[in-house]
């Protein structure tokens, strides 16, 4: 079925892809892909393991040694190409996206642009990678820097952004002179195995992009933090599996880079624009149906306009339509599993134990085995589940704060550090709250914060490093000094 919804069926691949060929387990086994909005196996695809994972490693290294030299303008142009060829499949990508994600159709589309973005800017950012010049430390030298690629990377990213948390390791990757091999998530292949095709038909040479595909992560993960040959290991999920794959990379002392979990608070305070704090609350808390690493996890609210808030914004949440992605009326999909569905219940019935009030939705909706009620919570308090655990589903606890102080303290009350908001018009107050929080990245009266453009990453246990921007660029780079002595 899902053939038939493709302009261009070809892009829907169901095998690994190792140097530049497409690749099928050695042992003949396939998992199935399943639409979690309608629960229908869309794919069988490819169950590679470590021994394809060695064969892509084995394939990345041989690469690694020609397009380390290939002119950076050569590579600027070539990802270029596979940023044009994205656009050019941007309906079909989304399909596949919604089909085995669930995610509605409007926002896959976005997320195909929003992923390309970085495929574009890392394009340009291959051609400005500057060494240094140092001042002498004696007449007859000369002391300068270079920059040169890590070498083979490993990269394992997640279901839930299934094309752009790809593109944002890959591009910038490709742009430093790097190879690489991808561990796509399994509920997601589709989306990654579609890229390569494209990074194919662009002209990226074999054994530059390699993806494997398949369901045992653990062994796979496995085989590449331990081989000697991989430099660099680069990680999107969750903080559990990021400690495991540092503590596996450490053996053979490998770069990481790793965007983790969080926890990310709504600060909106009494002199904030309540118009704008309500859709920039809603926009963060329920795009992905929560599925998202920098969504609203706390919305905290002062004391005077607590109840208005709660009102406007629960008005606000009553809007939503459920249902199969690819429908034009849905405004929200599936979880991506009955599990996922399972713990968000879990976490509000914990809060609802306690005395939380529901204010709309708080259980599964009859939609489907995958779907649950866009929810708003009110009057929590920081001793439930809901205000330590990263809730990813559609469920929007709102607390209430007294003071500046108190607000701060119950935002930074967390092991992590991913993104913080807050809303007011208060410049000092942004000031003093901005700095305060322990965050990587706070937006002030906005939550759109995302942008090939911006550093995006985390502190405290969300992670290490930064994807996009020019800080992007620099986790896939070497500095080399050399010393230039008998001048």
């Amino acid at each position: 079925m899902l053939e038939q919804k493709l302009n261009d069926p070809s892009l829907l691949k169901q095998a690994g892809f190792i140097n530049g060929q497409w690749v099928n387990a050695k042992d003949g086994k396939t998992f199935e892909v399943f639409n979690p909005a309608v629960g229908e196996v869309i794919a069988n695809v490819a169950d590679l393991g470590t021994k394809e994972t060695l064969q892509a490693i084995e394939a990345a290294q041989v690469a690694f040694d020609d397009w380390k030299v290939v002119p950076a303008k050569q590579r600027s142009s070539l990802l270029r190409r596979w940023f044009e060829l994205v656009l050019d499949h941007q309906e079909d990508l989304a399909v596949i996206m919604t089909f085995e994600q669930g995610k509605v159709i409007a926002e896959s589309r976005g997320e195909i642009a929003y992923g390309a973005s970085y495929i574009e800017w890392f394009a340009e950012e291959a051609k400005r990678i500057y060494g240094d010049v140092l001042p002498s430390t004696s007449a007859d030298r000369r002391s300068l820097v270079i920059k040169q690629p890590v070498g083979v990377v490993g990269a394992i990213t997640p279901w839930n952004f299934p094309n752009a948390m790809i593109t944002r390791k890959v591009a910038p990757a490709l742009a430093a002179g790097c190879t690489i091999v991808l561990k796509p998530a399994a509920e997601t292949p589709l989306s990654a195995l579609a890229l390569a095709e494209l990074g194919r038909r662009a002209g990226i040479p074999a054994g530059v992009f390699n993806v494997v595909v398949g369901t045992d992560a653990k062994a796979i993960g496995a085989e590449l933090t331990s081989s000697s040959i991989v430099k660099k290991i680069t990680f999107t999920g969750s903080t559990a599996v990021g400690k495991l794959l540092m503590e596996q990379s450490a053996k053979t002392v490998k770069k990481t880079s790793m965007e983790l979990g969080g926890n990310a608070p709504v600060l909106i305070f009494e002199d904030a624009d309540l118009d704008k704090a309500v859709e920039g609350a809603l926009v963060a808390k329920f795009r992905n149906a929560g599925q998202t690493c920098i969504c609203a996890n706390r919305i905290l609210v002062q004391d005077s306009i607590y109840e208005e808030f709660i009102s406007r914004f629960t008005a606000r949440v009553s809007e939503f339509v459920l249902g199969d992605g690819v429908s034009s009326t849905s405004t929200m999909g599936p979880l991506i599993s009955r599990k996922a569905v399972a713990g968000v219940t879990s976490l509000v019935d914990d809060a609802v134990s306690q005395g939380a009030k529901i204010c709309i939705g708080g259980s599964a909706s009859n939609n489907g085995d995958h779907f649950f009620q866009p929810t708003v919570l009110r009057d929590l308090n920081t001793s439930m589940r809901l205000a330590k655990e990263e809730v990813f589903g559609p469920v929007a606890p709102v607390f209430m704060f007294s003071s500046e102080k108190e607000a701060v303290d119950m935002a930074n009350d967390t092991e992590f550090g991913l993104a913080a908001y807050m809303y007011t018009k208060d410049h000092s107050r942004i000031w003093r709250v901005g700095e305060a929080l322990e965050y990587g990245m706070v937006g002030i009266n906005e939550t759109a914060i995302s942008s090939e453009m911006i550093p995006f990453g985390g502190v405290k246990e969300s992670g290490q490093g930064r994807e996009g921007s020019k800080y992007g660029l620099e986790d896939y780079l070497e500095v080399k000094y050399f010393c230039l002595g008998d001048i």
